[in-house]
């Protein structure tokens, strides 16, 4: 112990006289936590631009055109003479989708004919678009639903039939543990942490790569009497407790300030941000372990981490993946990471249902075991070239 506290001091000197572990360990995690959370601060995007283009002109088309702006997600922002001109107000970015009435739809409505509404949107911004795609495909449902309505009326059917009629089948939509459809709950949650991961990839890395590059290594294992292993704990050990402490300043803010849903419960928060340090940090020892070289084991390092953004199954399906890339994921710390929050913190089932990501975890904690004798020889024998 006391020779672990001898390194870990000595690591603390490092920490304190080099500004890059200050930024990339505290100032700019932070930074992180503060600009997603603040970014989708309202949940989801609100007043999307859209536009119409309304050849008819009638009280009801007019009425369909203040249905849309009443959404929530949608704003009509200008009005169109032509297909053609709303078309390129598209192509410029200005609005994100319009509707089209043509001319005569109220009449063809009335006579019961079926004419057509047409939406066109944009999925440049697949998350605008497709909420865009919601409220126009809405509001052309409605539309043909209240002149129903009143058709039905006039025949005199009750309320009760009309609306049996309408809707034969009525939806009960539960939202499990987020029903504002809240996005930060679920992109925050993914990418904060693996950007978390990104920093520690790179500080394990940079911290063993050092050594190499200033000539330290046999000054650093000296310090340990030359015992690799208590020469890693020492070294590791401040940039652990920073890492936890910035860890647990993520999950007060996001689960305590901002009350993101988390039925899992503190024990089992504080135990995946235990796994989420200490798997980051045996993984960028491992990966120096392998490779020796300080531009090459943080190249690697940034390599996996931004791979782990679509390789943890948030952004696309894993289910939807090729069968090689399904496999490839298990090799990445943050699809464990992410498997282990859907299951035991926002879905609150028991850990012994994300037994194997647990399993996973812990074992890219202990992947340094098997590169120790080759990081004591880096330090005693390679020669750093620039």
């Amino acid at each position: 112990m006391n020779r672990i506290l001898r390194v870990a001091l000595r690591e603390g000197h490092i920490l304190l006289r080099n500004r890059i572990y200050f930024f990339c360990m505290v100032v700019f995690p932070i930074a992180v936590v503060l600009f997603f959370t603040s970014l989708m601060g309202d949940g989801q995007p609100l007043d999307l631009p859209v536009g119409v283009v309304d050849l008819d002109n009638t009280s009801t088309s007019r009425s369909l055109v203040r249905r849309l702006d009443a959404f929530q997600n949608s704003e009509v922002v200008a009005r169109y003479p032509s297909v053609n001109e709303a078309r390129r107000a598209i192509q410029r970015n200005e609005i994100h989708g319009f509707l089209f009435i043509p001319k005569g739809t109220t009449d063809k409505l009335l006579a019961s004919r079926q004419p057509k509404i047409s939406f066109y949107y944009s999925q440049a911004s697949i998350t605008g678009g497709s909420l865009v795609y919601k409220d126009l495909k809405t509001i052309s449902t409605l539309g043909s639903a209240a002149v129903g309505q009143a058709t039905l009326q006039a025949k005199g059917l009750t309320d009760q039939q009309i609306q049996t009629l309408l809707q034969p089948i009525r939806i009960d939509l539960h939202q499990i543990n987020n029903p504002q459809t809240n996005y930060c709950v679920y992109l925050a949650t993914m990418i904060i942490p693996g950007l978390m991961m990104l920093f520690m990839f790179l500080i394990t890395a940079y911290s063993l790569g050092a050594e190499l590059k200033f000539d330290t290594g046999k000054d650093w294992l000296a310090t340990a009497d030359n015992n690799i292993l208590i020469a890693l704990m020492g070294k590791l050990l401040p940039q652990s407790v920073i890492f936890l402490a910035v860890t647990f300043f993520y999950e007060y803010y996001v689960f305590g300030v901002l009350d993101f849903p988390h039925p899992g419960g503190v024990g089992m928060m504080v135990l995946l941000a235990l796994l989420h340090v200490l798997a980051s940090q045996g993984f960028g020892m491992f990966v120096f372990g392998l490779m020796p070289s300080l531009r090459m084991s943080m190249s690697i390092c940034s390599l996996w981490a931004v791979l782990s953004f679509s390789m943890s199954g948030t952004a696309f399906p894993l289910i939807a993946m090729d069968g090689p890339l399904q496999s490839a994921s298990w090799l990445f710390p943050l699809r464990h990471y992410y498997m282990l929050y859907q299951i035991c913190v926002f879905n609150g089932y028991p850990l012994l249902e994300a037994w194997f990501h647990f399993a996973a975890l812990v074992g890219f904690a202990l992947l340094p075991w098997l590169v120790m004798k080759k990081v004591k020889n880096a330090m005693l024998t390679y020669v750093y070239i620039p």
